[in-house]
């Protein structure tokens, strides 16, 4: 049931900027200070609880200290039956995927099968044809200044009208990465070819996996299912061949920032619209193990690592980000972390790891886009914002930090509330 509709237009180009942003992450710039110290377990769990009290519907959180590992769970995986939600449930990732993409065309770099300074129309001239092809890298893909439109809005067209209808009319609807790659083309340019600030725009990864799939000869999941997904030791993660979440698995609510209420369940969900950009599913646990070996060099050598950590300003959803290639850096009270958050119909994840991989995070949500919008066309943020805030501190930071840090100003891990709206 939908109990309202956006009927200015501000509050339709919310729902629009928040869609376009659904797989970007937000930022913190603060100064570097001293690494936190072991893992107050006690705390963490009170944290997470925290948040399932504040209104989450469930969460889930993994959170690791080399050796040292502690998994907490907060909350219910079904509103209906209250069945609870566990530490190890798999869950949509989103975005967390373009990291995965981004190792394997690194991979691919490291054998010289690709040039990151080369011209996307070399190796997809078909697709990206002409001046353009010309003007856009390998790099440009994978930083996200290409300036190629996002193929959110006109795939899910009625969240520009303030309407959901497009998220159920595309439930079970596979799209084609070419018919992916051709919305985003169409659409206006957001900029020059490898001008800053960048633009957060899914289509970059949609044509990274394409790409992927023409000098390798394989399909782009296949492909990143053997060389990084197993090579990374992971047991339950993957691209899910149907709609349904494999493994034990929480519900998905959406509430499209009060568009739909009571929250939908999107769990079941044809996620070719995701494909090489968002498709992913795995553990918290599987997250914490696949950055910590790409930041210890397992996944792809110095150089491409080194690569992948050169960052550009990216706008994502009108927050700035230091984004470098398929991963972004966050600077913490406790010190710069790497990683990446994702953001599905009805699933949010976070991933942050320290640069050695030592100190890592990685949670879960069920509810997504659960913030207001004032009368002006701005998200506003509340109380499950501030604890989910406290918890990613408390989680790398440790208590310290994290208490001093929240009497001073609230800080918000995901980007919802710094989304530029226009009216």
């Amino acid at each position: 049931m939908i109990s309202r509709r956006f009927t200015q237009s501000g509050r339709r180009m919310a729902v629009a900027t928040a869609t376009s942003a659904l797989l970007a992450a937000g930022t913190l710039a603060a100064p570097a200070a001293a690494t936190p110290e072991g893992l107050d377990r006690r705390a963490l769990q009170q944290s997470l609880d925290a948040v399932h009290e504040a209104g989450m519907y469930g969460m889930y959180s993994h959170v690791r200290d080399g050796s040292r590992t502690w998994r907490g769970a907060s909350g219910v995986a079904d509103v209906d039956t209250r069945r609870p939600v566990r530490p190890d449930m798999v869950h949509r990732v989103g975005s967390i995927t373009k990291t995965f993409t981004a190792v394997a065309i690194l991979q691919q770099v490291e054998r010289g099968a690709v040039e990151l300074d080369a011209p996307v129309g070399r190796y997809l001239p078909d697709l990206v044809p002409g001046e353009r092809g010309q003007k856009i890298t390998v790099r440009m893909l994978l930083n996200h200044t290409s300036h190629i439109a996002d193929y959110i809005g006109p795939a899910f067209p009625s969240l520009l009208e303030g309407s959901p209808k497009s998220l159920d009319d595309n439930r079970f609807r596979t799209f084609a990465p070419e018919e992916l790659v051709k919305l985003g083309l169409d659409g206006t340019p957001t900029g020059e070819p490898g001008v800053a600030p960048g633009s957060y725009s899914n289509t970059n990864y949609i044509l990274a996996g394409l790409l992927l799939e023409k000098v390798t000869g394989t399909d782009a999941e296949d492909y990143i299912t053997r060389n990084v997904i197993r090579k990374a030791g992971l047991r339950h993660t993957s691209f899910p061949r149907t709609p349904r979440i494999p493994g034990p698995h929480s519900k998905a609510y959406e509430s499209m920032f009060g568009l739909i209420d009571p929250p939908r369940d999107y769990s079941v969900y044809d996620m070719s619209w995701g494909g090489a950009a968002g498709a992913v599913t795995a553990t918290m646990d599987d997250l914490n193990r696949f950055y910590r070996a790409l930041l210890r060099g397992e996944l792809v050598g110095a150089a491409q690592l080194a690569e992948m950590q050169k960052t550009v300003t990216v706008l994502a959803g009108g927050a700035p980000i230091d984004y470098g290639l398929g991963i972004y850096a966050m600077d913490l009270p406790c010190g710069r972390f790497w990683g990446h958050s994702g953001g599905v119909w009805g699933m949010e994840t976070q991933s942050m790891s320290s640069p050695d991989g030592v100190r890592q995070m990685s949670f879960g949500v069920n509810r997504t886009k659960h913030q207001t919008i004032d009368e002006n066309g701005a998200i506003v943020f509340g109380p499950i914002d501030h604890a989910m805030g406290a918890h990613f501190l408390l989680a790398l930071c440790g208590p310290d930090t994290a208490t001093a840090k929240a009497a001073a100003t609230p800080f918000v891990p995901v980007p919802v509330d710094r989304l530029s709206v226009k009216r």
